[in-house]
């Protein structure tokens, strides 16, 4: 059997399709997995209005992914397992409601409750003036743009092959007038009756002026993989806390508190460490190890990897951040001064890949705890108690 696409946006031949439904009745030729759908519908209402949604079910695990916000995926659903976080933003915000500009450049937070959104992609990192590169650019807003630009193509492929795989692929285009030029194209692929779903992303120049370019996967995780006396684990070489608030907590980076009053946010930035196949584990795990949220990086294009800690209480935004990038999430000033920035001339491009798999049992979690513990073996970890200026 041949793959099978359908359109859903395309803003160059103004083709758009804002309710529709793909499932075993409209294409019973694609498999006999049951339950499986494809749903892309427009929401409606408050910040919401005009928001797309497309609903991904493999049989097993749900994805709500968002093209109005830059291909990120809201939430998802693993057997019943909720995957995401409650932030206090409730709902997807459409981007024309979001001023990143306002609170100091701080303006990103007010749109923030995704389960994976991207950082990016001229910047991201902390709010600012950038004294070199273009001025047209110099004032820097929180973790960038890409996150709230809205895709202007969108497709959904069936690919019989090996069992039934589902692609939500979109394009988001990044840049202005006199300014950098980045284009975003992104690949969400899953298996039918899978635990684990795979994002490949390349970002390219289509300008005729070089550009600098930043990336980092904002992937975040709360309950029940999140609660008091949770794990992390992760073969690495080298860790650093960012900053003096985390130089506090660096003895306890693994473990994480429960809700707590008065939290303040801690951050942990790591040289990872990859397996045979250059592929680096990142593994978060409830307090029995009966659940485990595993980022599965690669690690040539991915070479960064930040822990971010934030567990005040629920409603204020119980949340840890699994978080691989191209660089660290510092002022784009200080990661150019460490060579970490991208450069790339005109049709040059970069491309990353991670996948996220659900464990849903505690066979899972062992045997992706004994690959973690075999992979720090090899490399023994330095561990910084202060920030190192090589990180932060």
């Amino acid at each position: 059997m041949k793959s099978t696409t359908v359109l859903f946006t395309d803003v160059s031949s103004q083709t758009w399709i804002e309710e529709t439904l793909i499932n075993a009745e409209t294409h019973p030729d694609f498999s006999g997995e049951p339950g499986w759908f494809i749903q892309k519908q427009q929401l409606h209402g408050g910040l919401s209005e005009g928001v797309d949604l497309i609903t991904v079910n493999n049989g097993e695990l749900t994805l709500s992914i968002l093209p109005t916000r830059g291909m990120g995926i809201w939430k998802g659903d693993f057997q019943g397992t909720p995957l995401g976080w409650q932030s206090p933003v409730k709902t997807p915000v459409n981007p024309a409601y979001i001023n990143l500009s306002e609170r100091g450049g701080l303006g990103w937070l007010s749109g923030f409750n995704e389960l994976i959104c991207r950082c990016g992609l001229i910047s991201n990192g902390p709010p600012g003036k950038d004294p070199a590169g273009n001025p047209l650019e110099s004032e820097l807003t929180l973790h960038g743009r890409i996150a709230n630009t809205p895709a202007h193509q969108v497709s959904v492929t069936l690919d019989p092959a090996d069992e039934g795989w589902i692609r939500i692929s979109g394009q988001v285009s990044e840049g202005m007038l006199f300014g950098s030029q980045l284009l975003l194209e992104s690949t969400l692929e899953t298996q039918l009756g899978s635990n684990t779903f795979r994002i490949r992303d390349r970002v390219s120049n289509p300008g005729a002026d070089s550009v600098e370019s930043e990336l980092l996967y904002h992937i975040n995780v709360g309950s029940p993989f999140l609660e008091e006396g949770s794990q992390f684990s992760m073969p690495f070489a080298e860790m650093a806390p960012r900053d003096p608030r985390a130089e506090e907590g660096v003895n306890e980076f693994e473990t994480f508190l429960g809700p707590t009053e008065g939290y303040a946010e801690q951050a942990y930035y790591f040289d990872p460490a990859a397996d045979e196949n250059g592929f680096t584990p990142a593994l978060l795990t409830n307090k029995a190890g009966r659940k485990g949220f595993l980022v599965n990086f690669r690690k040539a294009n991915l070479p960064c990897f930040t822990l971010w800690k934030n567990t005040q209480p629920v409603g204020s935004g119980y949340v840890s951040g699994l978080e691989p990038g191209v660089n660290f999430p510092n002022f784009r000033a200080a990661e150019r001064e460490k060579g970490r920035l991208k450069s790339l001339a005109p049709g040059e491009s970069y491309e990353t890949e991670f996948e996220v798999s659900i464990l849903n049992n505690s066979d899972l979690v062992d045997a992706m705890r004994q690959k973690i513990t075999k992979l720090t073996e090899q490399a023994p970890s330095v561990i910084h108690a202060t920030p190192h200026p090589r990180f932060s």
